[in-house]
């Protein structure tokens, strides 16, 4: 009794619903299925148009929601063949012409696919579904990018339409070896990911890395690539990104040929580009698109504008705080005298600076685009002024804070950018308490962190530490011509690029 039980226990707990359920044969059953499956009618834009199929005299009926699927598709290359065809020995294959077309043997398939905008065909007697492609979702053209703009290069980016974006990237990879593969992520909503890699360069291990931190997420909704990137990085509270970010077709490419893994989701204009190594969030797409000394040239301005964004300000504290000594005496007493009235310490001053700026630069950022910039430059001038003359600040704090900010938008990585921003208040206050030694114990302790850190498995400061074989193209690149390998730290399958 107790064994019957447990089985009959195990049947109730596990049931299939109608919708998981293979398609029945009988039309009408079939049909009812899916309008009780997006609770027809009180849903208005699922759509259910029966008809007649001549020839063969069958019952049919065509499902889709009109909102995300082309209507004129369906009526031209579906609806009207099979209304007006008289041939009695034909398969349905042969009398729709529409571009693409597929069977599903469950209802739970068929809806996926109808909710991504295609639309199905349940014919009477057959115990399959016909999917029929014809989705056609809202979305921007393709456009100039807004964070990675380039004077010399091209100007295309992706958008929110994640086909779009895969073309962007095999019109510039015309090979058979390039592979899109899709996985649902989320339960509720169905987000799908494509992931993308060249099947003769890309690393298996890295690729299963990957697939494993995909395939493991459970969660209802994972709507664009800014979340997912949450999801799947490896240290979650680490102030150093360990995901690049991209909105360029043309640099996605780039790290695709060399063996990278790119990421892109639907809603999401952008792309995720693993592993991503410390290196590569200072590089820029125009870097190889100008000449060798040119783009040098602006490596080496990026380079010495993060040096200014994190020490300016806090050596200004450390210096005139414990160690006047290193001043020149006719600068001491300039600084002295703009300090004289000023009833603040040089942490205060910085720190109350530092903040009036950031507040500036998000407010910028939060306003409507015509009055953006206008508030940002008017706000800088009146406040910084203002406090100057009002004895709580000295000049040349605002001239270290602002030459400070200035040099941190140079630095064009969104995420790289954050974390720039917050290492230099840690500096600041270093500086404030312990002078250039605690400045040096904080720079010394975040190396080791970054020495510490791995993004799939990749170090984070490669191929400078640990050394790898690669093309050197880590704070200055080689001329085009000597690039020839690929980065070894990928571990690559083919690491000769020429």
């Amino acid at each position: 009794m107790k064994r019957l039980f447990m089985k009959s226990k195990k049947k109730q707990i596990s049931p299939k619903t109608d919708h998981e359920q293979g398609v029945d044969p009988d039309f009408d059953v079939t049909l009812e299925q899916f309008k009780k499956a997006y609770f027809y009618p009180v849903n208005t834009d699922f759509t259910v148009r029966n008809l007649h199929i001549g020839g063969i005299n069958k019952r049919a009926a065509i499902v889709f929601i009109n909102t995300i699927t082309d209507i004129q598709v369906i009526n031209e290359f579906a609806i009207d063949p099979l209304i007006k065809n008289q041939e009695q020995n034909i398969l349905i294959e042969d009398i729709i012409t529409i571009q693409s077309m597929e069977t599903k043997n469950t209802i739970n398939d068929a809806t996926l696919d109808i909710n991504n905008g295609n639309a199905a065909l349940i014919i009477e007697g057959e115990s399959k579904v016909y999917i029929l492609n014809a989705s056609n979702f809202e979305g921007r053209s393709v456009e100039k990018p807004d964070n990675e703009s380039v004077v010399k290069g091209p100007k295309e980016a992706f958008n929110e339409k994640v086909f779009t974006n895969i073309s962007l990237v095999r019109k510039r990879i015309r090979d058979k070896n390039l592979i899109v593969e899709s996985s649902i992520i989320s339960k509720r909503s169905k987000n799908m990911v494509y992931m993308l890699y060249l099947k003769d360069i890309a690393n298996e291990k890295l690729l299963d890395n990957v697939r494993e931190r995909v395939n493991a997420l459970d969660t209802d909704a994972i709507q664009n690539l800014s979340l997912l990137e949450q999801y799947i990085e490896e240290r979650k509270y680490s102030i150093f990104p360990s995901v690049l970010y991209t909105e360029r077709p043309d640099r996605a490419v780039s790290f695709l040929e060399d063996g990278y893994i790119v990421l892109l989701m639907e809603n999401s204009p952008d792309c995720l580009v693993l592993p991503a190594t410390f290196w590569s969030f200072f590089h820029s797409a125009e870097d190889h698109y100008l000449r060798f000394p040119y783009g040098n040239f602006t490596r080496i301005l990026r380079m010495l504008s993060f040096f200014i964004t994190i020490f300016t300000s806090a050596i200004y504290v450390a210096v005139v705080t414990y160690h006047i000594g290193m001043i020149p005496p006719d600068l001491l007493l300039a600084i002295a005298a703009t300090r004289e009235k000023v009833p603040f310490p040089a942490l205060v001053e910085i720190v109350l600076m530092e903040i009036a700026f950031e507040l500036i630069r998000e407010a910028g950022l939060r306003v409507p685009t015509p009055i953006g910039p206008t508030i940002g430059i008017v706000g800088a001038l009146i406040l910084g002024q203002a406090a100057v003359q009002a004895n709580l600040v000295s000049p040349i704090v605002v001239i270290v804070v602002a030459l400070g900010g200035l040099s941190s938008f140079a630095v064009g990585d969104i995420s790289m950018n954050f974390t720039v921003r917050l290492i230099r208040f840690l500096f600041i206050f270093a500086a404030g308490l312990f002078g250039i030694y605690g400045m040096t114990a904080v720079f010394v302790m975040g190396m080791f962190y970054m020495v510490s850190l791995k993004s799939f498995g990749v170090p984070y400061l490669s191929p400078l530490t640990p050394s790898y074989q690669s093309s050197k193209d880590t704070l200055f690149r080689r001329a085009i011509p000597k690039e020839a390998l690929r980065p070894g730290y990928l571990k690559p399958k083919d690491i000769k690029k020429r």
